[in-house]
């Protein structure tokens, strides 16, 4: 019997996964067992997970899980969103995004926009009929998020927007982007603003190529430039421009405990295929476990996910009590995803050159890692951020 990947620490279930959590849990698996994992070469060949998912996703109450459900949600926290996306992890379909979506982009529009902004938008990214993305990273501009040059200048009920953003998570299918922009260059961060584009009604829009990626090959990334993009005042995010860095610098944390959410699933996977791997595969006459270093190193990897796994339920538990900290969310996405990143390649190793092969899963997760460490704030800044609160 294969290892259950959400069961391979033997830890019990913290209080926030319990009842219907833990049902949720349950059904995200099974929506993404039956739904997206026999489709998922096809995705990463074609590079995008087709609209018909996110429409089955929404049916399934899947997306805007913790929106309230006066807006279309399902009411919930983000414990609810750490349960789908753990299960997204624990079965292997790691670019079906979302989980930006849910818990990056939907929380701007429930913190920020106007109850009319609210009713119009939040149902529909509930069901799918509008895909989310949001726009910070330019050509020469990635973590510094001050140094955007995207400009959005007003003329009349309109903002008229120029500028290019890059490495943008679903960006081919997104039709709701948030956009960082410049509405008053002279102010710095002051000066920033988010601004919603329904790029299904926008004129000066302009999709670039889905870039090229090592991994995550199913999740679309791209480019996109605005060319004088005509975009009503009443898209502004805010009761009054000037308020985009701070509303950032509000939501990140959540974004980047959601990386640490990521992290912890492809840990527990990583680590239950490598078990079932090593009691299977032999050499020189016995199975690979029943060598010495096999035992060593899974016994390293274990405790090491299980400290990993205790301190992301830690920061779940502190996040929906309303006191996860910008420097601790810092320590979970950067030390999570740099031991998902160590995780993985030890467990490659146990593989031998089987691991090396792209039938194998391992080989997958060993390329869809590496981004964990990059994006939402590189690790290098994390460590920036949590030395400023020292």
């Amino acid at each position: 019997m294969a290892t259950n990947p959400a069961e391979v620490l033997a830890l019990p279930k913290p209080a926030w996964a319990a009842d219907e959590v833990g049902m949720l849990y349950d059904m995200a698996h099974r929506f993404m067992s039956e739904e997206i994992a026999p489709r998922y070469d096809e995705f990463e060949k074609n590079e995008m997970v087709d609209r018909e998912c996110w429409l089955k996703a929404g049916a399934a109450g899947l997306l805007c899980a913790s929106m309230p459900e006066e807006y279309g949600g399902s009411g919930g926290t983000f414990a609810h969103e750490s349960a789908i996306i753990e299960a997204i992890g624990h079965v292997g379909v790691d670019g079906f995004g979302i989980g930006l979506h849910n818990s990056i982009v939907a929380p701007y529009i429930l913190h920020y926009a106007s109850e009319e902004q609210k009713k119009r938008w939040l149902p529909k990214l509930a069901t799918g009929e509008l895909i989310g993305a949001i726009a910070m990273t330019e050509p020469g501009a990635g973590s510094d998020l001050q140094g955007v040059k995207t400009r959005a200048e007003k003329d009349g009920n309109q903002y008229k927007v120029n500028g290019s953003k890059t490495f943008i998570t679903n960006g081919q299918l997104a039709n709701f982007i948030i956009v960082v922009t410049k509405t008053d260059p002279e102010k710095g961060a002051k000066g920033t603003s988010l601004i919603v584009v329904e790029t299904d009604e926008v004129e000066g829009f302009e999709r670039g190529r889905n870039l090229d990626k090592i991994g995550l090959k199913a999740n679309d990334t791209s480019e996109l430039f605005f060319n004088d993009m005509r975009v009503p005042t009443s898209n502004l995010l805010g009761h009054e421009e000037g308020q985009g860095f701070v509303q950032l610098m509000q939501q990140l944390p959540q974004e980047r405990l959601q990386i640490g959410t990521g992290a912890i699933a492809m840990i527990e996977r990583a680590l239950a295929l490598t078990i079932d791997y090593v009691k299977e595969r032999k050499a020189f006459g016995k199975a690979i476990i029943e060598f010495q270093n096999t035992q060593f190193k899974l016994a390293e990897l274990k405790t090491e996910a299980t400290i990993g796994r205790v301190f992301y339920n830690d920061c779940v538990t502190r996040h929906i009590n309303g006191g996860l900290d910008p420097a601790t969310a810092s320590m979970a996405k950067y030390w999570l995803s740099d031991l998902q990143g160590k995780v993985v390649d030890e467990c490659l190793q146990l593989h031998g050159g089987y691991g090396y092969m792209n039938e194998y899963p391992i080989a997958r997760m060993f390329r869809d890692a590496r981004v964990q460490r990059i994006y939402g704030g590189t690790n290098e800044i994390m460590k920036l951020l949590i030395g400023r609160s020292l």
